[in-house]
């Protein structure tokens, strides 16, 4: 029967719906004139029933023009209820108008008494039919709580009854005091409650809608969280809702912040707006995930220019897309100019920077995946140090004010050759900061960031949603993180610090063990661990033994000296830095080396240069492999190219 009703033609329903409405209007005004009189079986006069019609006719007519048989029953909100209360009001003014024209004994009390009714009536059928129809509807929708009670909490949920795939079942709050209230008629529970809390409601999902300035601790609040076994998710940032990417309630897994449960880092936006603001800036691997982080909040600095330099066509055409909706939403007024290039085409750099009269470059290029790294060992080196040497006499050349490289923790006492050419390109800018003083070179160390291109956390989302195994490299594995916003707030804040050749060092927080984040993603995906205690669990963690030039942890300092800076969470490094004459003697040999693919060499090169090389295994170069030549092999198989790889 319900489904035969919603099926009927939109006509149709309407046509009900004013039959409806005629109805209880004359059985609001024979309410009222019953009740005034106290006649339980009251007949109206022909006077009173001329002026009962006329009334629910205009009546009707003012809800038809109100709109109100256009709103959909299913999805009633405030503005009908609205209408109705107008339509209501003018229902008995009318009332008593007619009742004036007509002669006919209506007294003072009746329209009061019949508004109140009238509005009960018409308010009450549609109340009661949107009940009904919804009541399948929202057995059919996943049953979620909401943790967080505020401003954003209140918002999903009204976002949520109004949709199709979650139904709110009650509210998560952190305030003691709203204990055991209601909002919005759902029960409002205390966090400390949460886990009775899931198991009466039948809770399927956990949805956080943190406002922006609560002060909750994430970290306990995700450990409370992660031992229920209900899958959580989150809700866009503010940031995102104000800037248009993203909608209440667009639910997706887990923010990389919430994973930390770390604190947002603060930077002194003055310090970085008075750097930028007006000024020629180019990124390099601007479309790269660290690059494009750059971009996007350099460019809310307001610099004049902002070029984005980027190797790799589609992503140079992504990121500039992006930028130019920030830059006409915001209306910031910057000039963008996407380039085509590679790092190690110094003259191509040149012609850049002298052509948009750069003043700040933050090098961002370099090939960073350190397996792919040790497997393509001549590219590599080419990228990250000559990359790094080129742009940097380039900017030389074109009077660029200040230089920053983005450097990896890897580059402290490296086990592979990727951080061994971040190490050599340091060397090479502490060589250049010695010979010139126009520009000003500073570098910024960081270790692995969340969410970048190669990042564990993707990595091991796709694999439990593909239903495992996890792997993990080695249990006893630990790293510092950092989200790429952090990073690149810090950098931009380091980027204003350097005088002459520093390294600044980020603080990454507490290391974390890569296999205790695995397990938390299961968990917090409402999944379960499988392993030997328990076989019935969903996902299996495996370890895959350490690749090629990894080590179980990573260090952001050579020496055990640091210097603070005015910001607590930049720390400036006191290392070993080499004239530039012996920086440049290495970088030539290097270079010869690389031109006859002479790994031997080039290996021996890296070892014995003050970098703090040793490798954990053999060279892996997969070319040189494949020509069978490994370490230690003197024979004269060498594979035979020359010239420049470039």
């Amino acid at each position: 029967m319900l489904d035969k009703f919603l099926n009927l033609p939109r006509y149709q329903k309407r046509m009900i719906s004013v039959a409806s409405d005629m109805f209880v209007l004359f059985f609001a005004i024979w309410a009222a004139f019953a009740l005034r009189l106290d006649q339980q079986y009251w007949l109206p006069t022909q006077e009173q029933f001329a002026v009962a019609s006329l009334t629910v006719m205009v009546t009707i007519g003012v809800f038809i023009k109100l709109g109100l048989y256009r709103a959909v029953i299913r999805y009633l909100g405030d503005k009908a209820f609205l209408v109705i209360v107008y339509g209501v009001v003018a229902s008995s003014l009318t009332l008593i108008v007619l009742g004036y024209l007509f002669q006919a004994f209506v007294p003072r009390s009746v329209p009061i008494i019949y508004g109140a009714v009238a509005f009960l009536f018409v308010s009450g059928t549609r109340l009661s039919v949107r009940m009904i129809v919804n009541r399948p509807r929202m057995r059919r929708k996943e049953r979620v709580a909401i943790v967080g009670a505020g401003d954003t909490g209140l918002q999903l949920a009204s976002a949520l009854e109004k949709g199709t795939e979650y139904g709110p079942v009650l509210f998560l709050t952190f305030t003691p005091a709203n204990h055991r209230s209601t909002i919005n008629g759902l029960p409002v529970v205390g966090i400390e409650h949460v886990s009775k809390a899931v198991e009466k409601h039948r809770v399927q999902r956990l949805l956080l809608a943190l406002d922006a300035d609560s002060c909750v601790d994430r970290k306990r609040l995700l450990k409370q969280l992660e031992v229920l076994s209900v899958p959580v998710q989150t809700v866009p940032s503010m940031s995102e809702l104000v800037a248009g990417r993203a909608r209440i309630n667009d639910i997706r897994d887990l923010d990389i912040e919430d994973l930390l449960g770390r604190d947002p880092v603060q930077i002194d936006a003055s310090v970085v707006e008075s750097s930028l603001c007006g000024k020629s800036v180019l990124v390099t691997g601007a479309g790269g995930s660290i690059g494009s982080e750059l971009c996007r909040q350099i460019i809310r600095h307001r610099p004049s220019v902002l070029v984005l330099f980027e190797q790799s066509e589609f992503s140079l055409y992504s990121i500039e897309r992006e930028l130019r909706a920030i830059n006409q939403v915001e209306g910031l007024g910057v000039e963008l100019h996407p380039i085509l290039g590679s790092v190690c085409h110094r003259r191509r750099c040149e012609a850049v920077m002298k052509a948009f009269a750069v003043r700040t470059v933050y090098h961002a290029a370099a090939y960073k995946h350190v397996p792919l790294v040790e497997h393509n060992i001549i590219e590599g080196l080419q990228n990250n140090v000559f990359g790094t040497w080129h742009m940097a006499e380039a900017a030389i050349a074109a009077g660029v004010e200040k230089f920053i490289l983005i450097s990896t923790d890897k580059a402290v006492r490296p086990t592979n050759v990727m951080g061994a050419s971040k190490r050599l390109a340091e060397l090479v800018l502490q060589g250049l900061s010695e010979r010139v003083s126009k520009t000003r070179f500073t570098m910024v160390r960081f270790g692995n960031v969340l969410g970048s291109s190669g990042s564990v956390v993707p990595l091991f989302r796709d694999q439990i949603r593909d239903g495992g195994p996890i792997t993990v490299t080695h249990p006893d594995i630990i790293r510092y993180f950092m989200t790429i916003p952090e990073a690149t707030q810090l950098v931009l804040q380091a980027g204003c610090m350097g005088s002459k050749g520093e390294v600044f060092v980020l603080d990454m927080g507490e290391p974390v063990r890569i296999v205790d984040l695995a397990r938390k993603m299961i968990h917090l995906m409402g999944l379960e661990e499988k392993s030997e205690e328990n076989p019935d669990g969903d996902i299996e963690v495996v370890f895959s033994g350490l690749r090629p030039g990894e080590k179980l942890y990573e260090e952001l300092l050579i020496g055990d000296d640091p210097q603070g800076t005015e910001h607590p969470r930049i720390m400036m490094a006191r290392e070993v830095s080499l004239p530039w004459a012996e920086v440049r003697e290495l970088i030539d040999l290097i270079q010869m080396a690389s031109e006859r693919f002479d790994l031997t060499t080039l290996s021996k090169l890296l070892k014995e240069a003050p970098l703090g090389y040793q490798p954990n295994g053999d060279l892996s170069d997969l070319v040189w492999l494949s020509n069978g030549v490994f370490v230690g092999d003197r024979t004269s198989n060498v594979n035979p190219l020359k010239g420049n790889v470039h």
